[in-house]
């Protein structure tokens, strides 16, 4: 299969030796860097000059505590410097000018300024999100006067975006019919840094880790995951893609997650595909009925208002949690949300969150499930399901897929089908029209396990609320399209 990979993706297939090389897991960087890295140092081989690479990163990849001095070399020593970075950029409406923030570094859009000449430049690139990962060369503009607009400002002199290609959906959708379900569900594994072999064959297992990537592919996917400790909640939605945030532990407010409105400022649901709240149990909410309505107004309509201040967003909200043994065993059928904040106790709440993730079928971290190997480039993968999130053909499809009963709940109908969506999407992104997938195979990968991960929740509420209590998921069934096989 490894030829095979390497034949029908080319330069998206990097050498990942996380079992045995040290050498970035030392460097702490996320995959999607490491990735970007290897794709430019590593010969056809797989193999890279350490020093080379290590030269590069300590020039072009600084560090928090690195600022001052990056400030000093252009203020003080007035030189231009290169660095990469996420640039967010910011319209001023008042002025007609343009400003720029490196939210890693805490560079204000207040102390800067895009000439225009440069912004016409590079503005295609910077438009495309709120935040975009690319090469930045900094300079300074002087003082000129007294007055706000004259006071000196760091430019940004030049922009070359991250993604060093042009992700080409419709190539990678036409190279996954070369795979059968079994070879591509390894090589979504080997993407996300994970080896295939690890699992000992055991399909169910890899299909519960795959879960975890659905909401970085479908819009607004909302779901809850709780697992036991080392079963790498916090590398897969933390380091993983550069699109999404995880937040693990502290203060969440509504103002953090929506929107600041005495700062003016959106929140982490404005700039990211998907927010993660890992070790929920351990995350303070300073109004729990403020957080609460925000939550729910978004869960279920990707709206909310805060003040005078009225958002729109997609990004998905995942809460991620550890679980006891007990609840473990009881495999879902015990109260899970026991452990949870305060502020997710509540029926009308968690009716929103579409599916649930029993981590428990996740084997814990072991080094047999680090990838070593030849793999999908994670940077390339990320991207791909990024841009797969705007792509409304496939639920279109589900839509014609699946029959819905009369009277069935209309909240569970919609997790069902957005769920199932997802996982056609990331299984199946070679399918164009209902007859491109067997019954069969649509059944066991797509529709059967969502409708399991909405029912975990359905059962949770008739924990949580007697109104719930007994309350039971529509039987789907799967249309008939002509020249598929059969259930």
């Amino acid at each position: 299969m490894i030829n095979k990979l390497r034949q029908c993706f080319d330069e998206m297939v990097v050498y990942k030796d996380l079992k045995k090389s040290n050498f970035f897991s030392s460097l702490s960087l996320p995959s999607f860097m490491r990735d970007w890295l290897l794709k430019r140092f590593a010969d056809e081989s797989g193999y890279f000059d350490p020093e080379q690479l290590r030269k590069f990163i300590s020039t072009y990849l600084p560090t928090k505590d690195d600022w001052t001095g990056i400030k000093n070399q252009i203020i003080v020593d007035n030189e231009r410097v290169k660095f990469l970075a996420k640039v967010s950029v910011d319209i001023d409406i008042k002025e007609g000018s343009v400003h720029f923030s490196l939210p890693d570094f805490g560079l204000k859009a207040r102390d800067t300024v895009i000439d225009q000449s440069v912004w016409e430049l590079c503005k295609d690139e910077l438009i495309g999100s709120r935040e975009t990962w690319g090469l930045v060369e900094l300079g300074y503009r002087s003082s000129t006067g007294s007055t706000a607009d004259a006071k000196g400002k760091i430019t940004l002199c030049s922009f070359k975006d991250f993604c060093p290609y042009t992700i080409d959906i419709d190539y990678y959708k036409e190279a996954r019919k070369e795979f059968t379900i079994e070879e591509w569900l390894d090589i979504l594994l080997g993407a996300i840094d994970y080896n295939a072999d690890g699992y000992l064959g055991d399909e169910e297992k890899k299909l519960t880790m795959l879960t975890r990537l659905l909401p970085f592919i479908e819009k607004r996917l909302n779901l809850i995951e709780l697992a036991p400790k080392g079963t790498g909640k916090s590398y897969v939605f933390g380091r993983v893609s550069r699109f999404g945030w995880l937040a693990s532990g502290g203060v969440m407010s509504r103002a953090k997650m929506f929107y600041d409105l005495s700062k003016r400022k959106e929140g982490l649901i404005f700039s990211n595909d998907f927010v993660t709240l890992d070790e929920v149990q351990t995350i303070s909410f300073p109004d729990v009925e403020e957080m609460r309505g925000a939550l729910k107004g978004y869960l279920e309509t990707g709206t909310f208002s805060v003040g005078d201040f009225s958002g729109v967003a997609d990004a998905g909200v995942m809460l991620c949690g550890n679980i006891s043994k007990d609840i473990m065993d009881a495999d879902g059928y015990s109260n899970m949300f026991v452990e949870l904040p305060q502020v997710f106790h509540e029926s009308a709440l968690i009716e929103r969150f579409h599916g649930f993730i029993k981590g428990w079928n996740i084997p814990r971290m072991n080094d047999d499930l680090k990838v070593s190997g030849w793999a999908l480039n994670s940077e390339y993968f990320c991207s791909i399901m990024h841009e797969l999130r705007s792509d409304m053909t496939y639920r279109v499809i589900v839509d014609e897929l699946v029959e819905v009963p009369k009277a069935a709940d209309t909240r569970d109908t919609e997790a069902v089908k957005r769920i199932a969506t997802a996982y056609l999407k990331l299984f199946f992104p070679n399918v164009r029209e209902p007859g491109d997938i067997t019954a069969k195979e649509f059944k066991r990968y797509c529709l059967d396990r969502a409708r399991k991960m909405r029912d975990t929740i359905v059962y949770q509420l008739g924990i949580l609320d007697k109104e719930y209590k007994g309350k039971e998921m529509p039987v789907f069934a799967i249309r008939d399209h002509g020249h598929q096989e059969g259930e």
